[in-house]
């Protein structure tokens, strides 16, 4: 059985490959009559688009957005929203070596143990290429929830973290990093491109924040708002770590320490802190919903690293090493910072919609 749709009652599913001639989303269950168009979307998808710095992966790809279906005069029609995405700079001969043997660190061995057959290009649709579909659907997510404001920047690169004495909001766009800390960014451009002239990758943590979310969003147990922001998150390419509020530092707090205290506000509390990142009970509390994202290092590498060649007709594998050429992010976590507000987005657009469907 394949899973390739997320959501439950505004649900998108993601289709295409890397090297195949186009990817895209069929979002379901958007509401009627919300303004959309392609102007819409593209903003999202050109912060995501590759080839923009030397800091990411050099493919030139213009990631224009097509709506195929679910729109009429300019607003949605209740039915299912079809976006595609061309792909126009494919280079499946950088992948010849790849056929062979297996990148240690991607889901090369996995795929070919799963299905006994697995499309090597760029990884087929292991790439992070597909992406690119999740952030035309949460473009569409946005449009569904107006009064949330999603941002989202990064706060580590490569063991470095930013100084949050240094955060500034205004500096996010101003760097290729998306980084609140333009200290930190001016570490982080010697970093990344020492990695990338050494054939490495770095790791990166992304953090997220939802202002604008009401209480009463999410469900007590099996549609917690948390763990279906876990899921989201945990379902982009490359990452393996994922935090609430506090996250990992909450299991080393005492019981007052991690306590969110509470005063009297005038249509709700006022909180003192936001260890619980806005969530508690798996239900939206009206603070900020906040979590933080571990992306892994780039698999794709031009440093040599031992593996074995794909068995042969006797199910044989050899020892080898190899290098994976191409085109590759040294740093994937810097493109997948509009992922993650992406991901963010679809989950509250649903919770929204189910909490209404419940709730009235």
């Amino acid at each position: 059985m394949s899973f390739n749709t997320f959501g439950h009652v505004f649900r998108f599913t993601t289709w295409g490959e890397s090297h195949g001639p186009a990817l895209g989303a069929v979002v379901d269950g958007c509401p009627p009559g919300i303004a959309l168009s392609e102007a819409d979307i593209q903003p999202f998808l050109d912060k995501r688009r590759p080839g923009t710095s030397k800091f990411t992966t050099q493919r030139q790809e213009p990631d224009s957005v097509r709506i195929l279906s679910g729109i009429f005069e300019g607003r949605t029609t209740g039915t299912p929203i079809s976006l595609m995405i061309e792909n126009v700079d494919q280079r499946s001969k950088d992948y010849s070596e790849v056929a062979k043997a297996y990148r240690p660190g991607h889901a090369d061995y996995s795929y070919d143990a799963k299905y006994g057959f697995r499309d090597y290009r760029g990884g087929g649709r292991s790439s992070a290429r597909e992406t690119a579909a999740r952030v035309a659907a949460g473009a569409v997510a946005r449009a569904v929830i107006p009064e949330v404001e999603i941002l989202a920047y990064v706060v580590e690169i490569g063991g470095d973290a930013i100084d949050r004495a240094n955060f500034e909001k205004s500096q996010i766009g101003k760097n290729p990093f998306w980084c609140p800390d333009e200290a930190a960014a001016g570490r982080w451009e010697r970093l990344v491109d020492e990695a990338r002239k050494a054939g490495s990758s770095l790791g990166a943590v992304v953090e997220c924040v939802a202002t604008g979310v009401p209480p009463g969003w999410g469900a007590p147990l099996y549609a917690k708002l948390d763990s279906e922001l876990a899921a989201a998150m945990m379902g982009i390419n490359a990452v393996k770590a994922v935090e609430i509020g506090a996250g990992f530092e909450a299991a080393r707090f005492r019981g007052e320490q991690n306590a969110d205290p509470m005063r009297p506000g005038t249509n709700q509390p006022v909180f003192l802190a936001n260890n619980a990142g806005g969530i508690a009970g798996g239900i939206s509390t009206g603070q900020p919903v906040v979590c933080r994202v571990g992306f892994k290092p780039t698999s794709s590498i031009l440093t040599p690293v031992d593996t074995i060649t794909r068995p042969n007709d006797q199910g044989i594998s050899e020892a080898t090493e190899i290098v994976t050429k191409g085109r590759h992010d040294p740093c994937v976590g810097i493109r997948g910072t509009p992922v993650v507000e992406a991901m963010m987005a679809l989950v509250l657009a649903d919770q929204k919609l189910l909490h209404r469907a419940q709730c009235g």
